[in-house]
């Protein structure tokens, strides 16, 4: 280890800065990565506010789309009847996972329904019944230590786990690394750095042994042997519970890291816990680990605690503009005034309501989407905070290639966004973007590179989408010709024998 708070491990091919010496800031202040910036916190709104639970609503809305990767497929209609926990919609292949109803009652409708992503998204509208005990279906705890690692992963699928940090990845598709890769490392990512944010720090506080009995599961179900947990010293309570409660039997180090921001990204936490840097292109199993997010952990903890599925989160309602922040367990599905309305309401003064955390959440223009599984926060912001000077020219001054985490040249990108040349983009290493916004942070023109870049993916996306399409359309085109042609070469030998 280097200055006490890093973990050794062997080397990769070309994926390693071994024996890089650490900073005096890092050896002060604990290991990070390169780059980044430091916005305030913004914590203390919450940060000591324990956890409770929201009464449900009238009515719940579930998108089917709470995942990366395929949506869930539905398999009720209005009128059913549905208890707490049960199936509403199946996962519609491998990286997919179902969808549970989260409160018990009748199905009102199926349909469209405003998504926290901006769009519109199909949505299973459930009218509570509101003097049910709202307690689920009796189910069938899974006995984690005879399961097999596909068995485990089976149960995790089954329950709907995804990534609760914001990504809502799949965690069964996580715990199944390919047969050739080496996975030596286990990596929690309690950091929690954008700002606001709570819900992570206070599970760490209030449940560290839910969070040590999923890394248990995780750690035997992907075959390693030793686990780290990354936590901001900025929670030094969550620290000290979390290394207080660690298991004697598994080797688990609870590691604090700077206070900087993204250290919560999955490269930049591998690269300040181990020093490995992750290639362009590749994914952390390349070298070695696999990352969950602590929230994550406690889900799958609970799952195989309880049988039951992913049917709630908790979510920190935060931000000068809301009247009581709160940390609360919000059923999924839960509409945004109704979470906002039991937290005391908004201030005459507020202005914008983000999922997320104000660098890279999502501003919402109706307060009637719901809850996902990937909403950790909710932060309202007074016209204060979320004012936005107007953009000035670049004036070159390369802030923003000190900020960048992952060594882009955003000004140049930003350029090349402006133009519309997404395939450009591209060829600068628009993928490896992660849109941070530290580069939009920094930026003395206020020029919303992070926005830009955004817009470029999609941009790039669909131009991909579009020359799929062209070139689908011209292989039919030149096999019907081909067929036209065969068959008027047919058509004409048999002219000719007759």
């Amino acid at each position: 280890m280097i200055g006490g708070d890093t973990v050794a491990m062997p080397a990769t091919n070309g994926a390693t800065r071994k024996g890089r010496k650490r900073s005096l800031s890092e050896l002060l202040f604990g290991p990070s990565f390169r780059h980044g910036v430091h916005p305030p916190d913004s914590k203390r709104l919450t940060a000591h506010l324990p956890i409770r639970r929201m009464p449900f609503p009238e009515e719940i809305v579930l998108p089917l789309r709470q995942n990366s990767g395929k949506p869930a497929r539905v398999i009720v209609g209005p009128g059913d009847r549905v208890e707490r926990g049960d199936v509403i919609a199946v996962a519609d292949g491998y990286v997919s996972v179902p969808v549970h109803a989260s409160a018990a009652g009748v199905v009102a409708d199926v349909g469209w329904w405003p998504h926290p992503d901006g769009t519109m998204d199909t949505a299973v509208r459930i009218r509570v019944d509101r003097f049910n005990p709202q307690l689920p279906r009796p189910r069938i705890v899974p006995e984690w230590q005879g399961l097999t690692p596909d068995q485990v992963r089976a149960a995790v699928q089954h329950a709907g786990v995804v990534g609760l940090g914001g990504a809502g990845f799949p965690t069964h598709v996580k715990l199944n690394p390919p047969p050739d890769t080496s996975i030596e490392l286990l990596l929690i990512n309690g950091a929690e750095c954008e700002p606001y944010l709570t819900s992570d720090h206070r599970v760490m506080v209030e449940l560290p042994d839910r969070v040590h009995f999923g890394i248990r599961v995780m750690m035997q179900c992907l075959g390693v042997d030793r686990a780290v947990i990354g936590v901001e010293r900025n929670k030094p309570d969550a620290i000290a519970r979390l290394r207080a409660t660690v298991p004697p039997d598994l080797d688990i180090q609870v590691i604090g890291l700077t206070v900087k921001y993204p250290q919560g990204a999955e490269k930049m936490l591998i690269e300040a816990v181990t020093g490995r840097q992750v290639p362009s292109g590749k994914l952390p199993m390349h070298v070695g680990t696999v990352v969950q997010n602590v929230g994550s952990i406690a889900a799958v903890a609970e799952v195989f605690e309880t049988g039951y599925p992913l049917i709630e989160r908790i979510v920190t309602v935060t931000g000068p503009g809301v009247r009581q922040p709160r940390n609360l367990i919000v059923p999924v599905g839960t509409k945004l005034r109704d979470v906002l309305e039991f937290c005391g309401g908004l201030t005459a003064d507020a202005t914008e309501v983000i999922f997320g955390g104000p660098m890279m959440g999502l501003p919402q223009p109706d307060l009637d989407v719901p809850i996902v599984k990937g909403t950790s926060g909710v932060v309202v912001l007074t016209e204060r905070e979320s004012a936005r000077p107007d953009a000035l020219p670049c004036i070159h001054c390369g802030r923003c290639l000190d900020a960048c985490p992952v060594f882009l040249n955003p000004q140049q990108l930003g350029q090349l966004a402006q133009l519309g040349l997404y395939e450009d983009m591209a060829a600068h290493h628009l993928a490896d973007c992660m849109l941070c916004g530290s580069c939009s942070y920094v930026c003395p023109s206020n020029i919303p590179l992070s926005q830009m870049f955004a817009l470029g993916k999609t941009g790039l996306r669909r131009q991909q989408q579009k020359a799929r399409r062209e070139a689908a359309e011209q292989e039919r085109a030149a096999k019907e010709a081909a067929e036209r042609e065969a068959a008027e070469a047919a058509g004409g030998k048999e002219k000719i024998v007759a």
